[in-house]
C-alpha cells in the first residue's frame, strides 16, 4: 500500500503544480493592445528639472564671435579679471571665443557627484563650435540656485567647410553637446520613503483610461487603494503590506497592464499632405463626388519677318492656347464603416490622392458624417 500512496500523492502534487502553472500562465495573458501603466503615467513629484547657464567656449579656430558681440568681449575681460589678469577689452581678439547658453535636465533622484549631459548653443555670431572647450559654467534652476557646474570639450557631431565660391555643412555646427560635462553639486530634497500615498498623472488625460487604471490597481492590491480624482489624476494609498517599502510598491504598480482608451481623431497636415486616422474613426453613409479641374495655358509668339532688302518691319504676334480638363466623376456611395479598415478601403476606392482626401474629409466633417475630431496642423 505504501508505494500506491506515494504514487497517488506524487500524482496529486503534479496535478496541483500543473494547475498552478496554467493559472499563472492564463493570468499573465493580456490583450494585444494593453500597455504598462508606467508608459502612460507620470508619478507626481518625480520629474526632471531644467537648468540653464551662460558660459564661454574657447579654443576655436577663428570661428568664434566677432567684434559685434560685445557681450563676449566683456565676459572674457571679466573672466580674466577674476583670474587676476587685467586687460583692456578693446585689445581683446575673440575670434577663437564664443558665448553660449548651456542647458541641461536634472533627473529626479540625482545625487551630488553624478554627471549629466549639457547642450551648448551659440548666442553670438560664431560660425562653428567644433574643437572648442566649455569653461566652468554654473547651471541654475528656476529658483536661481546653482545645481550643477559644466565644463569640458564640445562635440558638434558635424562639420563646416567653405571656399571662395562654395561651402558644405553637415548638421548645425553652432550647437554642440558636452557629454557627461556637468557635475551635480546640489540635490533636490525629496523624502520618497516617507510618503503615505502617491498620485499618478496621465500623460493623455482621459476618464475611461483613468478608471481602467484605478480598477487594475484595486484588482491587484487589497483594500481598494486607488481612486480616480479626475480625468488625469489617480490617487493611491500605500497598502499596509508595503509600509516602508514604497519603492517595491511602485515597481509592482508600474508593471500592471491596462488598455488605454483613445478618442476618435483625424490629424491633417496640409503642408505635407499627411493624413492620420485613429482606430475609432467612423464615417456615416454618405455620397461623394470629387472631380479634378485642370487648366493648361500655353503661350507662344509668331514672328513674321520682312523679305531681305525690303522696308518692312518684323511683326511679333502672341499666341495663347488654353485647354480645360475636368474629370467626369459621378457620385460614389461610401457605406457606414465599422472599422478603420473599412473606412480606408471605402476612401481608397475613389482613387484619391492625399490632398484630395484632405478636402473630402473636411467636407465630410462639415456635413456631420465624420464622427471624429478633425485637427489641422
Amino acid at each position: 500500500m505504501k508505494p500506491d500512496r506515494l504514487t497517488s500523492r506524487s500524482v496529486i502534487q503534479r496535478l496541483l503544480a500543473m494547475a498552478l502553472f496554467l493559472s499563472m500562465t492564463l493570468g499573465a495573458v493580456v490583450p494585444a493592445d494593453a500597455v504598462r501603466i508606467k508608459d502612460i503615467v507620470n508619478i507626481k513629484g518625480v520629474r526632471e528639472n531644467q537648468l540653464v547657464g551662460y558660459g564661454l567656449i574657447v579654443g576655436l579656430e577663428g570661428t568664434g564671435d566677432g567684434k559685434k558681440s560685445q557681450f563676449t568681449i566683456q565676459s572674457l575681460a571679466n573672466m580674466l579679471d577674476r583670474l587676476g589678469i587685467r586687460v583692456d577689452p578693446k585689445l581683446l581678439a575673440i575670434d577663437n571665443v564664443a558665448a553660449v547658453m548651456a542647458t541641461a535636465n536634472l533627473p529626479p533622484f540625482a545625487r551630488a557627484g553624478s554627471r549629466i549631459d549639457v547642450l551648448v548653443s551659440s548666442i553670438g555670431d560664431a560660425t562653428n563650435l567644433q574643437g572648442g572647450t566649455l569653461l566652468m559654467t554654473p547651471l541654475m534652476a528656476g529658483n536661481g540656485q546653482v545645481y550643477a557646474v559644466a565644463q569640458g570639450p564640445v562635440s558638434t557631431g558635424g562639420f563646416q567647410a567653405a571656399g571662395a565660391g562654395a561651402g558644405v555643412q553637415k548638421n548645425f555646427p553652432t550647437v554642440g553637446r558636452v557629454v557627461s560635462g556637468a557635475l551635480i553639486e546640489r540635490e533636490i530634497p525629496l523624502d520618497f520613503l516617507a510618503k503615505t500615498s502617491v498620485s499618478l498623472a496621465l500623460q493623455q488625460p482621459d476618464f475611461t483610461t483613468a478608471t481602467r487604471i484605478a480598477d487594475a490597481i484595486n484588482t491587484a492590491f487589497e483594500g481598494q487603494p486607488a481612486k480616480t480624482l479626475d480625468a488625469g489624476t489617480i490617487d493611491i494609498r500605500i497598502p499596509d503590506t508595503y509600509s516602508g517599502r514604497i519603492v517595491a510598491f511602485v515597481t509592482a504598480l508600474e508593471s500592471l497592464s491596462v488598455t488605454p482608451d483613445t478618442a476618435a481623431r483625424v490629424i491633417i497636415n496640409e503642408r505635407t499632405g499627411t493624413v492620420v486616422m485613429g482606430e475609432n474613426v467612423r464615417i456615416s453613409t454618405v455620397a461623394i463626388a470629387h472631380g479634378n479641374l485642370s487648366i493648361e495655358i500655353k503661350e507662344s509668339r509668331d514672328v513674321s519677318q520682312p523679305l531681305p532688302f525690303s522696308s518692312g518691319q518684323t511683326v511679333v504676334t502672341p499666341d495663347t492656347r488654353i485647354s480645360v480638363t475636368e474629370d467626369a466623376n459621378g457620385l460614389f456611395v461610401v457605406e457606414s464603416g465599422v472599422s478603420i479598415g473599412d473606412v480606408v478601403r471605402a476612401l481608397n476606392a475613389l482613387g484619391l490622392t492625399p490632398r484630395d482626401l484632405i478636402a473630402i474629409l473636411q467636407a465630410i466633417k462639415a456635413s456631420g458624417a465624420l464622427t471624429a475630431d478633425l485637427d489641422i496642423i
